[in-house]
């Protein structure tokens, strides 16, 4: 496997992952704010929808025009991202945003599939706003699973408290 599949892999498992931890979350829960996270299952899906389209997408190939027609990126940019969670009660219901993650995610893989081993090294596509981490599109996408994995906890913490323990299919005893 080079570094190109290694990275393509571990994007494609950490949203596996996350994916797993909120798909049998029932959609009445994911605007619950606990008290412990400050946050929100809709919250965490839209920033992640967002990231997603920043670090693998934007900084990697630009703006995709497909992309920006069919989701309301600016507005998810506004509410999941800078805006605390109470901000975007009400605004996105569940079912578009899952919807809208999972198309994201797609579109993430089939950038990341155009990418070579030569780019790796590349500056990151010109932006307005500077990356918080990479200078190079690999860091970029090294960053995008360690930052998605970050959330996928965070997620696993709203589940918990929002829905029960998720059951990873461990056997006790």
């Amino acid at each position: 496997m080079n570094t190109i599949e290694l990275l393509i892999h571990q994007n494609a498992n950490s949203y596996e992952w996350t994916n797993k931890l909120i798909e049998n979350i029932p959609f009445e829960k994911w605007e619950i704010i606990p008290d412990t996270i400050e946050s929100s299952i809709n919250w965490q899906v839209g920033h992640l929808i967002v990231s997603h389209y920043f670090h693998t997408i934007m900084v990697i190939r630009g703006h995709q025009m497909d992309i920006l027609r069919q989701l309301p990126i600016k507005d998810y940019s506004d509410y999941f991202t800078i805006a605390g969670a109470a901000q975007s009660v009400g605004m996105f219901t569940p079912e578009k945003l899952l919807t809208d993650l999972k198309i994201m995610q797609q579109k993430s893989l089939e950038i990341l599939s155009t990418v070579t081993l030569e780019e790796l090294e590349n500056p990151l596509e010109p932006i307005s706003i500077p990356h918080p981490v990479a200078t190079n599109k690999f860091e970029a996408i090294d960053w995008n699973v360690k930052h998605t994995m970050y959330h996928c906890g965070q997620i696993g913490i709203l589940r918990r408290v929002v829905s029960g323990r998720f059951d990873f299919g461990l056997r006790v005893g």
